[in-house]
């Protein structure tokens, strides 16, 4: 079966002050449940705000490290998933579930991408 990355993409200035409500949290967990236990989740994470990340950046065979925030962007990784589905439109539509999870308050894009097995 095919792998699929869904990257998690969001607005740092557009997300909640207080960040995850536990609500939230609890209805996260019982969607990583019921992923899990359905076979398709093989890996997911929140990552880090990008005020802690760095970008190494390569052009014209020259490198240059910028660590975050990065003003310039609007949106950035905040998280991914590896899954294992029969499909794209499986991958999608647990991606699609993923998003509804958040709620209103929050402004979140994902782009889903199948994994090339080499």
């Amino acid at each position: 079966m095919p792998r699929y990355l869904s990257l998690v993409q969001i607005d740092e200035k557009s997300m909640p002050s207080e960040g995850p409500s536990p609500e939230l949290m609890q209805r996260m967990g019982e969607l990583l449940e019921e992923i899990t236990k359905a076979g398709v989740m093989l890996d997911t994470a929140g990552l880090l705000p990008s005020a802690q990340g760095t970008r190494v950046h390569l052009a014209g065979g020259e490198l240059s490290v910028t660590d975050g925030p990065f003003t310039e962007s609007k949106e950035v990784i905040g998280g991914y998933a590896i899954m294992q589905c029969r499909d794209k439109a499986e991958a999608i539509e647990w991606t699609k579930r993923f998003l509804k999870v958040h709620g209103e308050e929050w402004t979140m894009t994902c782009e889903v991408r199948e994994i090339e097995e080499g």
